[in-house]
């Protein structure tokens, strides 16, 4: 008999859900003595571990687990995050800030609110070039989501290759800065590791030419001074930003200053706990048969 802790904003609903399953050999127990399984958010359950002592498997809610890889932290357990979900959701994020900025939704409704009929000129999204930092399955996505608009599409990952026709190019983190000159667009879908800490910092968004930058991945990725001088310098016009380095962002922040930043609460793909049901259900029947899990991390990688 297992036994699994749930440590999540949403424990009513996972626990609804898990009595809904009826998995075999699985009880939910309050008592983290017990629990060889946890459900859990990641900050919500990253200072706790050490509370744990029979824990084999985590079963993260989020797709990022950065606050679990933290070389402090303990690692003699099985993790796995979310993913497959993600995709749809960023890719109407990005889409949807680019349509209404080039086809100027929000402008005209507020021109509704006077009465004023006056056209605006516009251009199509099929004339942009959109540079994805990050090839997973999210960037891969929005790659093809992007390409269905008619977007060049051009990736950046850590090998400078890919085999999805939807990128028309790759670029390795080494070359980022010849990825970045060609972008009218820039999307961050990247995973926080040491590697990606401050790659998008003011020596190499120097490259830009009033581009757009979207960071829906982590906020370690931002230089976020490096941001404000790229936007001062005209390398950016506008960031769109739904993750950050401390979240919620502090009121004090100069991010919300600036009339070139457009700032979300960390909502640009949720993960809804149904979602994440089923791959803890398809994963609970491959750890009871002690079979490999489906989205297992690497702890040294971070993802």
């Amino acid at each position: 008999m297992h036994k699994v802790m749930i440590v999540s904003r949403q424990h009513r609903v996972y626990r609804d859900l898990l009595a809904q399953s009826s998995l075999p050999d699985l009880s939910v127990t309050d008592d983290p003595q017990q629990a060889t399984i946890i459900l859990a958010d990641p900050p919500r359950i990253a200072d706790q571990l050490d509370d744990y002592p029979k824990l084999q498997w985590l079963q993260s809610t989020f797709a990022g687990v950065d606050a679990l890889t933290a070389p402090q932290l303990r690692r003699d357990y099985r993790l796995t995050n979310v993913r497959g979900y993600f995709g749809q959701l960023i890719s109407e994020y990005v889409l949807g800030f680019l349509i209404d900025r080039f086809r100027h939704i929000s402008h005209y409704q507020q021109l509704n609110q006077r009465q004023a009929w006056q056209p605006q000129p516009y251009r199509s999204l099929a004339d942009l070039k959109i540079v994805i930092l990050g090839t997973g399955s999210i960037g891969t996505h929005l790659a093809q989501a992007s390409q269905a608009l008619g977007l060049t599409v051009i990736g950046v990952n850590r090998r400078g290759h890919h085999n999805n026709p939807a990128f028309a190019r790759s670029y390795s983190h080494e070359s980022l800065s010849d990825a970045l000159a060609q972008a009218d667009v820039i999307v961050s879908t990247l995973p926080a590791t040491t590697e990606t800490n401050d790659l998008l910092n003011a020596t190499s968004l120097q490259a830009c030419k009033q581009a757009l930058l979207f960071n829906v991945g982590r906020g370690n990725a931002i230089c976020e001074h490096g941001l404000l001088t790229a936007i001062k310098q005209g390398h950016i016009a506008h960031a769109y930003l739904d993750v950050f380095k401390q979240e919620p962002l502090p009121p004090a922040h100069p991010f919300w200053a600036s009339e070139h930043i457009t700032i979300t609460p960390h909502i640009a793909a949720e993960s809804f706990p149904e979602q994440v049901m089923t791959i803890f259900t398809e994963n609970y029947h491959r750890f009871r048969q002690q079979q490999a899990l489906q989205y297992s991390v690497d702890f040294q990688q971070g993802y």
